[in-house]
């Protein structure tokens, strides 16, 4: 089954350091992509863009290991939804005051509840968001 992927879990593909914990989680999502498609909102690629192109600039990551990075990407089944700017001054603006979160992380929350799927995300803020708008978060079933 499909889901929406968000930033903070990609992010440790590429930096598993920068948050140990979530380690495990992120790497059962990348699993999950080889068994079933994700769906993201399509700033996600520009989100992604930027944290590889920081992580090099600030000599994380070598441009060997942002290219692997890249490739990485493009071999995972991660659907863009080019609808999402469609939405964001209506429902994603609604749901950031609702939830009291960013537009960028509502913009997720929106996507998963247009399209009914689980959320992979290990932002807490948009989890309890997602809880509260009956949303479900993957790994939880």
């Amino acid at each position: 089954m499909s889901f929406v992927v968000e930033h903070s879990v990609s992010t440790l593909w590429l930096l598993p350091h920068s948050r140990p914990t979530g380690i495990v989680y992120a790497e059962s999502v990348l699993d999950a992509l080889g068994r079933a498609g994700a769906r993201a909102p399509a700033s996600w690629a520009l989100e992604t863009a930027d944290l590889v192109a920081r992580a090099e600039c600030d000599g994380l990551i070598s441009a060997a290991r942002a290219g692997a990075f890249v490739e990485l990407l493009g071999r995972l089944d991660i659907r863009l939804d080019l609808a999402t700017a469609l939405h964001g001054l209506g429902r994603t603006l609604e749901l950031a005051r609702r939830y009291r979160i960013s537009a960028h992380e509502a913009a997720y929350l929106e996507l998963a509840m247009r399209e009914q799927l689980a959320l992979a995300t290990l932002n807490q803020a948009l989890a309890d968001a997602a809880t509260a708008a009956g949303v479900e978060l993957f790994g939880d079933s």
